[in-house]
């Protein structure tokens, strides 16, 4: 009998185990098909947007500026309201930030930082994502006209 006992688990694991490698790779269908079936929804890829780097360029307007003569800056849009702004003025490197305002989505600021201590503060309005119009203006008094792209 113990023989027998033991015959009837191996064949009762043996057909589980037929019956589970039978059933890999198969899918369930319903039986009712008269139910609607779902509605599948294809969505369009997100664009990346790739950011768009442009030079600006600044002017001086005023007497303490004029040492300084034309200076050339660089800015990066993300396209999304902000972008990175840098310059070299004297030898020294401004690295900083260009935001667009709250209040209006051509005007913005640009403040950068300059590695020896001092800094400049910009306001610009753009006429296109990449051309735009400003003035920036150093911690020692000198004013800048900016042109900005093209």
């Amino acid at each position: 009998m113990r023989d027998t006992s033991r015959l009837v688990r191996i064949a009762s694991f043996t057909g589980m185990a037929i019956a589970t490698a039978a059933l890999t790779g198969c899918y369930v269908v319903p039986l009712d098909q008269h139910h609607p079936t779902a509605t599948v929804i294809y969505a369009p890829a997100p664009q990346v947007q790739t950011p768009v780097t442009f030079a600006a360029r600044l002017y001086p307007a005023n007497d303490a500026a004029t040492g300084y003569g034309m200076v050339m800056a660089v800015v990066t849009n993300d396209l999304n309201g902000r972008g990175h702004f840098s310059t070299n003025i004297n030898g020294e490197s401004f690295a900083g930030e260009a935001t667009r305002t709250a209040s209006s989505p051509r005007d913005g600021v640009a403040n950068g930082a300059g590695n020896r201590g001092n800094f400049i503060n910009c306001r610009f309005s753009m006429n296109s994502t990449t051309q735009g119009t400003g003035s920036c203006r150093l911690n020692d008094g000198a004013v800048f006209t900016m042109h900005l792209g093209g």
